[in-house]
């Protein structure tokens, strides 16, 4: 049996239904298929335990971008923004830790305590950053130029990139050219004598890496990351997935949930569909696939279609994920000893720099760290409807956790990870474990299978400085790929991971053009 559209999208995560939207907008007859029960992947809501919903694997909604907001006039849909990123607690064992609000003007009073000269130093800490953002927001916000076949559009809108960053002027253009090889621990050495504060900041610089932040480059990633925040999402990830769902649906796109795609078709170098298994195909001119380049081209195209070339590049395309996922739910807030009474929404769990990076060592082993950072979100503080009264969800994301567990990960080893994961905040929030109702643990294998993220990594792909520049190969840069009609529209592609719907969007503007 077949069908034929005009597009066919593989994953109804953000970036798939983004992309659906779009070229549905457009008029094109558009298929969404979804292995899960549910339309999201790692950004949609699912009950871990009854009546405590999750706030999505990925729940950071700050790098969502206004403009694709705008052009598939979300706001219709319900999608709303917080007039403010909620701050962070980096709570301390002894002493009262830190508030840190990314505004300058709010976090002053908290930085002074600590040190008045940290205080002015973050002013011009954001000042800096404040103006090396927009030139990095225009770099991510547009396609990457062919090099190969770059036509005179590609070449106005690279000399507008490349203007932008000339108008910078001289001390900041050189101050960019010179920290980007930097490793984040030394630039921060730079800036502040806070070790709270040094490592708060650095938590951003491994996001999607396989790296600690004494590795080099990994200030780039946190200029990569740091420069698109914005305004999040008023009810998070969870609130984006319905506003896309409902936008998608509405100019036309056709959902279909627990429906794995089982292999690409595909006829002398052009897609020419997809095999769903049992005997179904659907028919397209073409295929978007927002799941991950390693998945859609070693498991998902037939390998005698691949080139050697193809192969050894997304081969050598790295995924290690470090990171697991622990969601607690808990009977009562969580109580943390060096700030009583308050309830923080975000909290970062590693005190210092140092401390950071002995969490990463074990993982080049094949261990997790018996001390790991924690960057925890508690999403019933902005909507306490998701637990019941009085009640709270706790998603903990669990640095340094290896895919490749040394031994294997079966029901011991993810029973002592979720030990460590508790101990741990029971150092900062003493009687917590007590609180806690249900749990669920997801370790860097789990969310491979569930998800579909090869290696666990939950960008698609490591975020080093490499694979930022070229992603995920030099035949896939631009979202499209060596086999007519097939493209990439997911978090493997440029601008790389997290909830930011931009790879979606600019492989939607892309697949326009053809």
């Amino acid at each position: 049996m077949s069908d034929r559209y005009d597009l066919i999208v593989i994953g109804a995560g953000h970036n798939g239904l983004t992309t659906a939207a779009l070229l549905a907008k457009r008029g094109r007859r558009v298929i969404v298929l979804e292995k899960r029960d549910q339309v999201g992947g790692l950004a949609g809501s699912e009950e871990f335990c009854p009546g405590y919903p999750t706030a999505g694997v990925l729940h950071d909604t700050a790098r969502v971008r206004r403009w694709v907001i705008d052009e598939l006039g979300l706001r219709n849909h319900g999608l709303d923004f917080r007039s403010e990123t909620a701050p962070v607690l980096l709570p301390q064992i002894e002493g009262r830790g830190l508030v840190l609000h990314r505004d300058p003007g709010a976090a002053a009073d908290e930085l002074g305590k600590q040190s008045a000269q940290d205080a002015r130093r973050y002013h011009d800490f954001r000042s800096f950053m404040g103006r090396i953002s927009p030139p990095l927001r225009r770099l991510a916000d547009r396609p990457p130029p062919d090099l190969f076949e770059t036509g005179l559009g590609d070449l106005v809108g690279l000399g507008r990139a490349a203007l932008s960053v000339r108008l910078l002027g001289k001390k900041d253009m050189m101050e960019v050219l010179r920290i980007t090889p930097m490793c984040i621990a030394d630039w921060l050495d730079e800036w502040f004598s806070s070790d709270l504060l040094k490592a708060g900041l650095a938590a951003s610089a491994l996001e999607g890496c396989f790296a600690g932040p004494w590795s080099p480059g990994t200030t780039t990633n946190f200029l990569w990351m740091e420069s698109k925040v914005a305004e999040p999402i008023a009810g998070g990830s969870p609130a984006l997935i319905d506003a896309l769902e409902k936008a998608a649906m509405a100019n036309g796109v056709e959902i279909r949930c627990g429906h794995p795609v089982k292999g690409i078709t595909a006829e002398n170098g052009t897609v020419t569909g997809v095999n769903l298994g049992g005997g179904e195909r659907l028919e397209a001119k073409m295929v978007a696939a927002s799941c991950d380049p390693r998945h859609l081209f070693l498991d998902l195209v037939p390998s005698r279609h691949l080139s050697a070339t193809l192969e050894r590049d997304i081969s050598a395309f790295r995924a290690r994920g470090t990171t697991a996922v622990v969601h607690l739910a808990l009977n009562r807030p969580p109580e943390f000893s060096c700030r009583p009474g308050f309830q923080p929404e975000r909290i970062r769990i590693g005190e210092t720099v140092d401390e950071l990076e002995r969490a990463f060592d074990p993982v080049k082993y094949g261990r997790f760290s018996r001390r790991p950072a924690l960057d925890i979100l508690m999403p019933t503080v902005e909507r306490p409807e998701l637990a019941p009264a009085g009640h709270h969800v706790l998603s903990i994301a669990v640095s340094c956790v290896p895919h490749g567990l040394e031994g294997t990960w079966d029901e011991a080893s993810e029973n002592e990870l979720y030990r460590v994961v508790v101990e741990r905040l029971e150092e900062y929030a003493p009687g917590v474990g007590d609180a806690i109702v249900g749990q669920h643990v997801l370790t860097p294998v789990d969310l491979e299978s569930e998800y579909g993220v090869s290696g666990g990594n939950l960008f698609h792909g490591e975020h080093a400085t490499d694979q930022l520049i070229v992603r995920p190969t030099p035949d896939c840069t631009g979202y499209s790929t060596p086999f007519e009609g097939l493209f990439l529209c997911g978090s493997g592609s440029h601008p790389g991971g997290g909830v930011t719907c931009a790879p979606g969007a600019l492989a939607a503007k892309r697949m326009l053009k053809s």
